[in-house]
Formats: C-alpha cells, sequence, structure tokens
C-alpha cells in the first residue's frame, strides 16, 4: 500500500502537487492473494487509516503526531492495531462459499474516547469497536493476583481495587453482527448524517439499517424485475447525504446515477432526480456498455456536489444539473486504444473507486484491484 503526502509538497499558486511519501507491506512481486488489500478508508479526522484485504482482516495504521525530535514525521503511519474481521463461511442452502474478503470499511464519526467502524464481506457486516486500554485494576478481594479464586474465610477484609498503569494494548471487539439480508453480493455500506443508521447495498437492492437492530432491515431501493430476463441494469455503489439523512444516491451498470428522497414514499423506486450524460454516437462501440459503468460515486463534503468513476474518466456533478457534469477528468484516457486487450484478460472488468479532499477542492480516483495509492493530505 502507497501513500502520496498532499500536504508536504506545494507547487506554486493554486496547484497541489502529489509525492510519494511512504510504503507499507511488502514489495515483493511474489505476495499471497491472502495479503491483496481490498479496500481502504480513512477515519474522519485523517488520524487512522482502515485497510482491509482478501483474507478477511482489517489492518488499522495511525498517523504519528509531530514531535521536536523528529520534525517531518508527521503523516507517517504505522500500524495501529490488525484483527481478523471475517472468516470463509459455506451457504449450505445454495452450495456456495461465501469469501472472507473485506468489499468496504467505513468509519462511524467519533462520539467518545473509543472509535467505531462497519466492515462487510459478499453477506455479512460487521459494526467493530476499536479502544485503548493503559490501565489494569489490581487488589481484587475475590482473586489474587494470577486471577485464581481466594478462598472466602481467609478474607479478613475488604480491598478498593486500585488502577496501575500498562502498556498500551489496542482491542477490537464485535459489537453488532448484521446478517442473511442480501441474497447477491454487498458492493456499498454508507452510514447516515444522523449517526444511527446505514445502508447496505448488493447488485439489486439498497437496505437500510438501524446500529442498534441487527435482526431486520428495511428494504429501500428495489430494481429487481419479476423476470430475471428482462434485466438490463445493477446497482454498483449507494451512499447517503452528507447533511441530509433523507437523500441518497445510487449508481448503476448503465452509467446513470439516482438521487432519491426517503421523504417521498418507503421504497425509493422512483428517483427524485436521474442525472445521465447523453453518449456522442460517432465515439460509441463494442465496449461502450462496460466502460460507461459507474464504480462508485461520492458526495462532496459540503453536499452540494457528487464525483463519480467510470472505467476510464471521474466525473464531478452539479446536484442542481442533471442533463451533464460541470467536470469530466480523462485519467485513463490512454487506455482506449488497449480496451480489446483489456477485454481479453478481463481488466476491463477491474472497478476503481474515488474521493474528495477535506476541503472539496481536490479530487482523487483511486486504482482498483492492481495498486492502491490513495492521498492522506490533511485538507
Amino acid at each position: 500500500m502507497a501513500g502520496a503526502g498532499g500536504g508536504g509538497c506545494p507547487a506554486g499558486g493554486n496547484d497541489l502537487q502529489w509525492c510519494f511519501s511512504q510504503v507499507k507491506g511488502a514489495v515483493d512481486e511474489d505476495v499471497a492473494e491472502a495479503d491483496v488489500i481490498s479496500t481502504v478508508e480513512f477515519s474522519h479526522s485523517g488520524d487512522l487509516l482502515a485497510t482491509g484485504d482478501k483474507g478477511g482482516r482489517v489492518v488499522i495504521f495511525q498517523r504519528e503526531q509531530e514531535n521536536k525530535s523528529r520534525p517531518h514525521s508527521r503523516g507517517e503511519y504505522n500500524v495501529y492495531s490488525t484483527f481478523q474481521s471475517h472468516e470463509p463461511e459455506f451457504d449450505y442452502l445454495k452450495s456456495l462459499e461465501i469469501e472472507e474478503k473485506i468489499n468496504k470499511i467505513r468509519w462511524l464519526p467519533q462520539q467518545g474516547a473509543a472509535r467505531f467502524l462497519l466492515s462487510t464481506n459478499d453477506k455479512t457486516i460487521k459494526l467493530w469497536k476499536i479502544s485503548e486500554r493503559d490501565k489494569r485494576a489490581e487488589g481484587y478481594n475475590l482473586k489474587d493476583e494470577d486471577g485464581r479464586l481466594r478462598d472466602p474465610l481467609r478474607i479478613t477484609a475488604l480491598r478498593v481495587p486500585i488502577l496501575k498503569p500498562m502498556d498500551l494494548m489496542v482491542e477490537a471487539s464485535p459489537r453488532r453482527i448484521f446478517a442473511n439480508a442480501h441474497t447477491y453480493h454487498i458492493n456499498s455500506i454508507s452510514v447516515n448524517s444522523d449517526h444511527e443508521t446505514y445502508l447496505s447495498a448488493d447488485d439489486l437492492r439498497i437496505n437500510l439499517w438501524h446500529l442498534e437492530i441487527t435482526d431486520r432491515s428495511f428494504n429501500i431501493v428495489d430494481i429487481k424485475p419479476a423476470n430475471m430476463e428482462e434485466l438490463t441494469e445493477v446497482i454498483t455503489a449507494a451512499e447517503f447525504h452528507p447533511h441530509q439523512c433523507n437523500v441518497l444516491v445510487y449508481s448503476s451498470s448503465k452509467g446513470t446515477i439516482r438521487l432519491c428522497d426517503m421523504r417521498s414514499s418507503a421504497l425509493c423506486d422512483r428517483h427524485s432526480k436521474f442525472f445521465e450524460e447523453p453518449e456522442d454516437p460517432s465515439s460509441r462501440s463494442f465496449f461502450s456498455e462496460i466502460i460507461s459503468s459507474v464504480s462508485d460515486v461520492k458526495f462532496s463534503h459540503s453536499g452540494r456536489y457528487m464525483m463519480t468513476r467510470d472505467y476510464l474518466s471521474v466525473k464531478v456533478w452539479d446536484l442542481n444539473m442533471e442533463s451533464r457534469p460541470v467536470e469530466t477528468h480523462q485519467v485513463h484516457e490512454y487506455l482506449r486504444s488497449k480496451l480489446c486487450s483489456l477485454y481479453e484478460n478481463d481488466c476491463i472488468f477491474d472497478k476503481f473507486e474515488c474521493c474528495w479532499n477535506g476541503s472539496d477542492r481536490t479530487r482523487r480516483a483511486c486504482p482498483g484491484k492492481a495498486s492502491l495509492s490513495c492521498p492522506t493530505s490533511e485538507e
């Protein structure tokens, strides 16, 4: 995993120059499949970076604080905690193996000393609590220092346990498990701005969950046709609006984006807004439908804009203008002449993500299967 330091390499004017910062993990070509990173997610403050891999593990990196002895150390991330989030499972009813690979990670806003995150594989979502311990209690009445029970007949006086310092210990404990709600593979999770609910999306449905309720969810989008032979598109990504808890968007394999308002109806079959860029007939080819599929959608922090990622480009949309994007950035235009070869080796089906920096001034397209290189900018 490589990181690019956006804050440490300023250029002239308002330009932002990206430069190499650090690398984590083995750089050898012979890497185990289970160690391949499948998703990354920064916490809201940027101090923590969570990565998930194909082996079902979550590794959290913490940004080092600047100190006088190492004035340039700020921005470097070191391992903070590692835990096994998911294990391989088997669906006996459908005779299908469920991979342990982590598809998405989302941090919840921090409200106390502990931090919480959601992680998901193809079928099961888990809520994890990440907490620190640097003290331990000693002087119990009914236990010895080594944990063995004391003889009650030999206890002649009551003791008040005291807290003593210990080496810092970071614990990851599962708090909730949300399962059995998706028939198809989960591709997105998004925490709502009310901090109480979140959504999960698969190819054909989007479900709404409450963080305290694990045994039921509400289906808010369902595009499954009565006859599966009539299926023409699937859901590729979904996200809640950062400020309006009733608004969400989801993208499709046809390159369209639908904005839904949950106040209009419980089942958002009818969208409030429909974003689609007209296709140039002269540029249409055999690969047009594949490369136009939107693989990721992200709201800006202000909520005024949203960014979408397809195979060759990144597009920025104004929520008040549905007809065309306000910006289009061709990030993989050099691949257009190689689409035939990419189709033959299935690389044309790779998925790519995108993200905003903290000030919404910079957009970043993150590569998918081949490598991961995302910003650690403080903006």
